[in-house]
């Protein structure tokens, strides 16, 4: 039969088992209180997800642009921002290229910078800014601050979203009250 540590070791593994599937429930729930707030339907939320995928494999599979480049691909709604740093212009065109060509992409924002990659502390910091405007979006009254995807790069915020003209204005100008941000750049797209 089975030894007091055999005994302890699968009691061990049963709880994180659980707590694994503890996890995965509440993220399962999570998410779905997100989709049932999106202005995007499900399936187009998919489809963001997947050019995001695709684009991060193509990427990587480039070996010159994946140990020379600093490459942040978001969709959202079809649309796409690439933001982040490529090594020269010859570079950044065939990052751009790589995804256009996914299937679905409606448009590219092309927000590549020509340099070396950020620094890990720059990175740090446009994380904090991000986690800042979030929260003061989060704060705005009679507003679902989910409907807002945030991207910083080097102190410069790029806000995606379908919203309102009102909704717009309001979520730019809490972005531009958040210390640290350089500039705030709209990408939005705009519903009745």
């Amino acid at each position: 039969m089975f030894n007091q540590t055999s005994k302890s070791f699968l009691v061990l593994l049963a709880i994180c088992t659980l707590n694994g599937c503890a996890a995965v429930a509440l993220g399962g729930a999570a998410t779905g209180a997100a989709v049932a707030h999106d202005r995007r339907t499900t399936g187009t939320i998919i489809e963001d997800q997947t050019i995001e995928l695709k684009a991060g494999q193509a990427l990587r599979d480039d070996q010159e642009i994946n140990e020379s480049a600093h490459v942040n691909v978001t969709s959202y709604n079809l649309v796409v921002l690439v933001s982040g740093e490529a090594p020269n212009d010859a570079a950044r065109d065939r990052i751009i290229n790589i995804v256009r060509d996914i299937p679905k992409v409606t448009h590219v924002y092309n927000e590549l910078t020509i340099g070396s990659p950020t620094t890990l502390t720059s990175r740090s910091s446009d994380t904090l800014i991000t986690s800042k405007v979030k929260t003061k979006l989060f704060g705005l009254e009679n507003f679902d601050a989910t409907r807002v995807k945030v991207v910083t790069e080097k102190g410069v915020v790029y806000l995606m979203g379908l919203l309102t003209k009102d909704e717009s204005d309001r979520v730019t100008e809490a972005a531009r009250r958040v210390g640290g941000v350089q500039k705030v750049v709209k990408l939005f797209q705009y519903v009745e």
